[in-house]
């Protein structure tokens, strides 16, 4: 079953799609009985390495919530990613789980897709041992001026040194958004239950590999009662529980997982789906992100993205490989070109201005189609913008981030979210 343009973007947990979430003025956070700006943590503050953690924290709470509960497979979660690779921050750390910090970091967010809101988190981070990133258990909620509405809880654990990783994720999501069918918008209603649980080893400090399994109770539905029915084969995915099994592998040889000037990184994921209640239902999905960093001058990075996506023809709309979703690719919603197959390049050149401010310029060029064949002849999707970064750490390398795109169909949207695309 096809929808052209369709779906969805990546993640709740770690499938959640590109983060589109607005982070305006200055995040509060609330930790040890006080509260704290972003720029207050940065010159100062115990414990030091839970700054990082905060900023990915409240960024994980925003946009889990308030991605669309189906779009758990869609790629490789931008957000929940991030607390995969944060890394040790100073040598006067303490370790173990009493040595701990309580977080509670509220978050304006405003996109596309679901308007402006708050998101709220609630953590508890703490590191094992010294080389091993932090370990957060949290719990969040959203909700936005569209009435989506979202919460979500998690525990996420790096052990001994990274050699394991587990993470488990459950939330629930009532949002509103418009799904695109031919070249028009069509306004759905999706709630969804979601459950995941993930186990990662890593043999090396640069690769690792695991296993995931995650359970979807999900319903879709017109917006507004005196909307049309929705039409097939959207309508074949009305109503779902499906449990999906997987696999991954990370090859991280980047020399920062925040804002990296050189190395490389690919990551792979393979994934069965198959339905235990509802339309009976089985498929499977595989994506592929190469990454590659090089500096061009001291202050200047030059990046790039490869992405490759295949899914069988059974796979729901909101499983379906996505631009915008599946490789963070920006110049169009995550919800308008969805397909069985997709491929996109892009590139970026940031620029550091001074210790605060920088700036990026980018571009791509995307594909979407029923087969690897056919997304040539439907045609090419491509984009181009410029961006500006304030970076809220004097200590780590972490930006607010603006974007704006220009798209092939004469369209333009703004970004703004923390970190890097890519």
């Amino acid at each position: 079953m096809k929808v052209n343009p369709d779906n969805w973007q990546q993640n709740f947990a770690q499938d959640f799609g590109p983060v589109s979430h607005v982070e305006t003025g200055a995040v509060l956070f609330f930790e040890q009985g006080s509260f704290t700006t972003v720029q207050d943590r940065a010159s100062g503050g115990e414990p030091v390495y839970a700054l990082k953690s905060h900023l990915w924290l409240s960024i994980l709470i925003s946009s889990l919530a308030l991605a669309p509960a189906a779009s758990l497979a869609n790629g490789p979660g931008q957000v929940e990613s991030q607390f995969d690779r944060l890394q040790e921050n100073t040598d006067e750390e303490t370790f173990g789980f009493r040595e701990g910090s309580v977080v509670v970091a509220p978050v304006p967010f405003s996109n596309p897709m679901f308007g402006s809101g708050l998101a709220l988190g609630v953590g508890y981070l703490f590191k094992d041992k010294a080389r091993s990133n932090t370990s957060v258990i949290g719990l969040g909620g959203v909700r936005s001026d569209n009435g989506s509405k979202a919460a979500a809880a998690l525990i996420n654990l790096s052990l001994d040194n990274n050699r394991w990783k587990i993470s488990a994720f459950a939330g629930q999501a009532d949002v509103n958004y418009d799904l695109f069918i031919g070249n028009r918008p069509f306004p759905i209603k999706q709630d969804g239950l979601i459950g995941r649980l993930q186990l990662a080893y890593g043999p090396t400090e640069t690769f690792s590999f695991g296993t995931t399994i995650r359970y979807l109770d999900t319903t879709v539905a017109p917006e507004l009662p005196n909307l049309p029915p929705l039409p097939p084969p959207v309508s074949l995915d009305a109503s779902l529980k499906l449990v999906t099994f997987g696999i991954n592998a990370d090859w991280d040889k980047r020399n920062d997982s925040d804002y990296p000037t050189e190395g490389q990184r690919i990551s792979f994921a393979a994934s069965y789906g198959t339905s235990i209640e509802g339309l009976s239902r089985d498929y499977e999905k595989a994506w592929l992100l190469w990454d590659t960093y090089m500096s061009l001058t001291p202050q200047g990075v030059l990046a790039f993205r490869t992405a490759l996506c295949g899914a069988s023809s059974e796979t729901p709309f909101f499983d379906q490989c996505s631009i915008g979703g599946t490789d963070a690719f920006r110049g169009f919603s995550s919800a308008q070109y969805l397909d069985f197959r997709s491929t996109s390049v892009q590139v970026e050149y940031r620029q550091r201005l001074n210790k605060r401010w920088g700036v990026v310029a980018f571009g791509g060029i995307a594909w979407a189609g029923n087969t690897f064949d056919q997304m040539q002849q439907n045609g090419s999707h491509s984009a181009v913008g410029g961006g500006l970064r304030y970076r809220v750490s004097k200590k780590f390398p972490v930006d607010f981030s603006v974007d704006y795109s220009f798209n092939n169909e004469s369209e333009q949207l703004l970004y703004i979210y923390v970190g890097q695309r890519f």
